[in-house]
C-alpha cells in the first residue's frame, strides 16, 4: 500500500453561496399567494372550521421578491447542512430536532441537488453525500479532499482508541497530545524531517481534526473524541491500514 493509500477521502460542499444554492424555483404544485387555502385562524365557510394548511402551501415571505416555500428555521437547517461536513445532534440540539421533524422536505432538497442526506440516529450525526451515477450525468455539487499522512495516521490512533473503549463499555474516549505523538511519530521516518517538524505534523493534524469536530479540546493537550471518528473511518478501512502500518513496522525492524 503507498502513502496514497493511506488517505481518507471526505466531501465538503464548494465554495457556493446560499443563494447559488438554494432552489428558486417553485415547486410543480405549488399555488399563488392569492390561491392558498386559508391560514390558520382563519375560519372556513363550513361552520367555522379551521382547515389545516400543508407547510409548503403556506410560506411567510422572508425578503423582498422571496419564493421558497420552507419555513426560516427550515431553510437554515438546510443551509448548514450544506456548509458544514456534519451536523451533531448533542452540539446543535435545536437544529437537529428540526431536521428530524423535517427530514423528508430537506432529504428532497438534498436530492435536487444530486446530494444524500444520511442521518445515523443512534450517534447524533447527520451528513451529506455525493450522488455519482454511471448512468446519470451529474454535476459533482461536493468535492473530494484527502486527508494528509500525517492526518491519517492520527486518526487511525484515534479511531483505534475509540473502538478499544467502547468495546469495554466506555461511553466517551479521550487522549493525551504526548500519547499520540509517542504513537504516530513511530510511524514516521527521516525523511519527515527532525523531531521538532514530526510533532508539529501531528499537530498540525490534530487542529485540522478539531475544526472538522472529530475531535475536541477539553483541556489544554486533553482532546475528546468524536463519535465522527466511526463515520471518517469505516471498521473496514482501519483494519487495512492498521494491517498495513504493522507490515511496515515488522519490516522496518527486520532491516
Amino acid at each position: 500500500m503507498s502513502d496514497e493509500d493511506l488517505t481518507a477521502d471526505h466531501s465538503v460542499a464548494d465554495e457556493t453561496s446560499a443563494d447559488e444554492i438554494s432552489p428558486d424555483e417553485t415547486l410543480p404544485d405549488e399555488t399563488l399567494p392569492d390561491e392558498r387555502a386559508p391560514r390558520a385562524g382563519d375560519a372556513s365557510e363550513e361552520g367555522g372550521f379551521v382547515a389545516p394548511v400543508a407547510m409548503e402551501n403556506d410560506p411567510d415571505d422572508l425578503f423582498a421578491g422571496d419564493r421558497g416555500v420552507l419555513d426560516a428555521d427550515i431553510r437554515r437547517v438546510l443551509v448548514r447542512l450544506l456548509q458544514r461536513r456534519y451536523l451533531l445532534a448533542e452540539r446543535s440540539k435545536a437544529d437537529w430536532a428540526v431536521l428530524i421533524a423535517h427530514q423528508p422536505v430537506i432529504e428532497s432538497r438534498l436530492n435536487d441537488l444530486f446530494v444524500r442526506l444520511i442521518v445515523d440516529h443512534d450517534r447524533g450525526i447527520a451528513y451529506k453525500q455525493q450522488v455519482r451515477s454511471d448512468e446519470l450525468d451529474v454535476p459533482i455539487l461536493l468535492r473530494d479532499e484527502a486527508y494528509s499522512r500525517a492526518e491519517t495516521l492520527v486518526l487511525v490512533y484515534l479511531r483505534t482508541v475509540y473502538q478499544r473503549e467502547s468495546t469495554v463499555g466506555e461511553r466517551q474516549a479521550r487522549v493525551d497530545v504526548e500519547e499520540v505523538e509517542q504513537t504516530v511519530l513511530s510511524y514516521f521516518t527521516e525523511i519527515d524531517g527532525d523531531l521538532a517538524r514530526r510533532q508539529r505534523a501531528v499537530r498540525g493534524a490534530l487542529a485540522r481534526l478539531r475544526q472538522e469536530g472529530i475531535v475536541e479540546e477539553e483541556t489544554e493537550g486533553r482532546f475528546l473524541i468524536s463519535p465522527l471518528v466511526e463515520i471518517v473511518l469505516s471498521a473496514e478501512k482501519l483494519r487495512e491500514l492498521a494491517a498495513w502500518l504493522d507490515a511496515q513496522t515488522q519490516e522496518e525492524s527486520a532491516s
